[in-house]
């Protein structure tokens, strides 16, 4: 098997600007600097021109392009906008009605700015190789899980009724390219954030390795903190269970949660800048009032409640997350799933997980909760705690990935 190529949506906008800092071909025409281009009348418009799509090929290896105003955190309380260099392709497609930049690269190439948007350079270099080893799985994974599903048609995502809305997201909100460049997928924020030769060491100690079972690649999620116990792969996606994404403890023996620490050396091995806004992610408390809490979910969900009056756990999972949460009102009463639609009508961005107790007070409601993502398979803290002790790349993936093995494929 050759590397694979990977195609990554980075910015949706009706109007894309960008430098090309080396010279790029447009057909046989070179072209270098500050341009931009524009959606008109549903078609790509750039110099006066009108396209279908367009592609910036460099010429030389070490050739790179800008985007401006890319916008990261999505939906998230971090969101906020930056500058970005990448390498490779840039190619503009018209997606869901937009102009979108689309960067297309190597696969290798785009894990060295994966591991080094999602972690610091202060990493250690067993953990890099554990997360470079299941963001390859991962990315691979999509994109066979991409053509598999073109095959056979799309999968459902959703279920809905008149009392029930159950949704999840996951690869087949992409239809135009591989993966995003933000946290739904993973953290690909361009070769600007690659300060460590140790990122870059971990991806090329380990090229070409892959988590497998049963001969396929596996899909090897990962979160931010589990907070003590990892969730089972259906109980947030799609009803097929993978024997490698269990839920289990974030513990060896009576080590303790690794995932349960205040170090902030190694916080800061896991955690950007933008992400130690962040401090009470293994444990959590969010209050509302009645009257907060019942505007915000209408707004979120479209759904006029009136006043909430009772939020009750229908279903959760083995990690204490929420998988339905029944929200009644004196205007209706529906049921939510899967964790992240819950953690999205609960939030003005998203709560840190659905892994959370109601506590039901005389004004309102407090939500205590733990872990900071879906918690499924490798916890970025925990893992960051194991390798501060000692542990190897392939105990550290062992653990969070039981029944799995590390195979080189190319």
């Amino acid at each position: 098997m050759k590397e694979p190529k990977i195609s990554v949506g980075i910015l949706h906008a009706a109007n894309i600007r960008f430098i090309l800092n080396s010279t790029y071909k447009v057909g046989n025409e070179g072209v270098k600097g500050d341009d931009e281009v524009s959606l008109t009348d549903g078609r790509i418009c750039w110099r006066g021109k009108a396209y279908d799509e367009l592609i910036f090929e460099p010429k030389e290896a070490d050739a790179s392009f800008g985007l401006y105003d890319v916008i990261i955190g999505i939906n998230f309380h971090w969101e906020r906008k930056e500058n970005q260099t990448f390498k490779g392709i840039l190619k503009f497609i018209i997606d869901k009605g937009t102009l979108c930049a689309v960067n297309i690269l190597g696969v290798e190439d785009y894990l060295k700015c994966v591991i080094s948007s999602e972690m610091s350079a202060t990493a250690s270099l067993e953990f890099l190789k554990a997360h470079a080893v299941i963001s390859r799985s991962w990315v691979l994974a999509q994109i066979s899980c991409k053509h598999h599903a073109e095959a056979l048609g799309d999968r459902a995502s959703s279920s809905e009724g008149v009392d029930t809305i159950i949704r999840w997201y996951d690869h087949d909100a992409h239809k135009n390219f591989d993966v995003c460049a933000d946290d739904h997928c993973q953290r690909y924020q361009g070769i600007t954030r690659i300060k460590s030769q140790t990122a870059l060491d971990a991806v090329e100690a380990t090229r070409g390795k892959v988590l497998m079972f049963a001969d396929e690649i596996c899909d090897a999620r990962f979160s931010k903190c589990c907070g003590g116990m990892m969730e089972e792969f259906q109980n947030c996606w799609e009803d097929s269970p993978k024997p490698y994404l269990v839920a289990k403890p974030d513990a060896i023996g009576d080590s303790g949660d690794f995932c349960n620490t205040n170090d902030k050396s190694i916080l800061s091995q896991v955690l950007n800048g933008y992400d130690q806004e962040t401090a009470d992610f293994y444990r959590w408390t969010v209050k509302y009032t009645t009257e907060e809490i019942s505007e915000l979910v209408a707004r979120k969900s479209g759904i006029d409640f009136g006043t909430i009056r009772e939020l009750v756990p229908v279903k959760r999972g083995p990690s204490g997350r929420l998988i339905l949460l029944k929200i009644v009102g004196d205007k209706n009463t529906v049921t939510v799933g899967k964790e992240l639609e819950i953690r999205k009508w609960l939030s003005e961005s998203h709560l840190y997980s659905s892994a959370f107790d109601v506590e039901k007070t005389t004004d309102g409601f407090i939500l205590h909760g733990k872990g900071w993502g879906h918690g499924v398979g490798l916890c970025q803290i925990g893992a960051a705690v194991m390798g501060s002790k000692g542990f190897k790349y392939d105990g550290i993936l062992m653990h969070y990935y039981p029944n799995s093995e590390i195979k080189k494929i190319y």
